[in-house]
């Protein structure tokens, strides 16, 4: 009997451990990474949200906890560029008029910043990710305009004496003539200018603003001030601060990810050397101080990590500049090396610790705006989405070469 009853547990573990097994064995199929389906994922999800959308003038920004909806912002904001180009990189993804439309809508309202005065120099967020992605798909010749007319507008904060675009004229008074790490993103803008039609002094201007950001804001080890304070007369560099990071010397993610993206680019549109070893500097900072979960905290410095809010958009900015450097240098180890980092980022922005799901309207949790004024705290960010979208559309193409 009890050779019996040994037997039936024996059977018993058995079959249970083989169904455990199993399960497991389907959890991680279940949840290993299938790019095509979290691309038709989330161009399902970009679609079903935008056709709620009526009121064009109005720009997803970012979704406040316990809120499954957008909170709107106005043409003017600096974010208003981002959820037109969402539009369009679900439009390339899939083909579909349905987004096209809403994309040429949400776009084409944006035309005013380009004929305005500059307020700073987020005209590149606001129109290069809007019309700029719209000229790439539908080659319309009035976006080609409207984009030549935003690089001049956009050209005007350049400061001969200091080298540099002026990002904050609101900041003057505090930072003097100001020059920030995010707006190396900006300088695309001009150098697509140059090349289709504008003036070719916009290239010069985009080079020298890069320069002076690389000498000044760019630290000995790798990381990057988020602001550079110079006179306004004689153009000497003054201080280092930050703005939305931790402390001056600290390293604020997404800032990191700015100069990452930032100088990749100015290297494939210059050939400079010197822009591709500060990319690949700043990338290697960025990716030597990663938490093991592989997602950056806000600032790397914060004193509270592990208890301190992560910050999915600066994971998302830099998957995207890893993919571009990797593409540009020439030594395959390292081409590996930051292509293989910018698809973990994306592989792990796309798990369930991240994606949002039915959770709300957005595509990513766990983005961080401004830390030190207590806005956009862990929170869906607009654009955490719209550099999500690319990085994923750059993988897919990288990996259909």
């Amino acid at each position: 009997m009890r050779l019996i009853k040994s037997i039936l547990f024996l059977m018993l573990f058995v079959c249970f451990s083989c169904n455990s097994v199993k399960k497991e064995t389907a959890i991680n199929q279940s949840s290993k990474f299938d790019l095509n389906r979290v691309l038709n994922q989330n161009v399902d999800k970009i679609k079903t949200v935008t056709q709620k959308l009526t009121f064009y003038d109005s720009f997803p920004r970012h979704i406040d906890e316990n809120n499954k909806q957008w909170s709107y912002v106005k043409t003017k904001d600096w974010c208003s560029g981002f959820y037109p180009g969402i539009l369009w990189y679900a439009y390339e993804e899939s083909g579909d008029e349905v987004l096209k439309n809403k994309a040429i809508k949400f776009t084409e309202t944006l035309k005013t910043i380009a004929y305005s005065p500059a307020r700073n120099h987020d005209i590149g967020f606001q129109l290069y990710c809007s019309y700029g992605n719209g000229y790439r798909l539908t080659g319309k010749q009035n976006y080609k305009e409207i984009l030549l007319a935003a690089a001049d507008t956009l050209a005007t904060l350049y400061s001969p004496k200091v080298g540099s675009i002026l990002s904050w004229p609101s900041q003057i008074k505090r930072y003097k003539h100001n020059t920030i790490i995010d707006n190396m993103m900006n300088l695309e803008l001009l150098f697509w200018a140059a090349k289709n039609g504008g003036d070719k002094s916009l290239y010069d201007i985009a080079k020298s603003h890069a320069e002076q950001t690389m000498k000044y804001l760019v630290r000995e080890d790798g990381s990057a001030f988020h602001v550079g304070s110079f006179d306004i007369e004689t153009g000497a560099f003054l201080q280092g601060y930050t703005h939305q990071g931790y402390a001056n010397e600290s390293m604020w993610a997404r800032g990191q990810g700015w100069g990452i993206y930032g100088f990749a680019m100015a290297y494939r549109e210059t050939g400079d050397s010197n822009f591709l070893n500060t990319a690949i500097k700043l990338s290697d900072k960025f990716l030597e101080r990663l938490p093991e979960d592989g997602i950056p905290f806000w600032d790397f410095d914060d004193p509270k990590i592990p208890n301190a809010p992560k910050d999915a958009s600066a994971a998302a900015v830099a998957a995207c500049g890893l993919m571009e450097l990797s593409g540009l240098v020439q030594d395959e180890k390292l081409k590996s090396k930051y292509f293989n980092a910018g698809k973990k980022l994306v592989e792990i922005l796309s798990s369930s610790a991240y994606l949002s799901n039915a959770k709300n309207d957005a595509l990513l949790l766990h983005s961080t705006g401004n830390h030190p004024k207590n806005k956009e705290m862990d929170v869906p960010i607009i654009y955490a989405d719209y550099y999500y979208m690319e990085a994923l559309l750059r993988l897919n193409k990288l990996e259909n070469i």
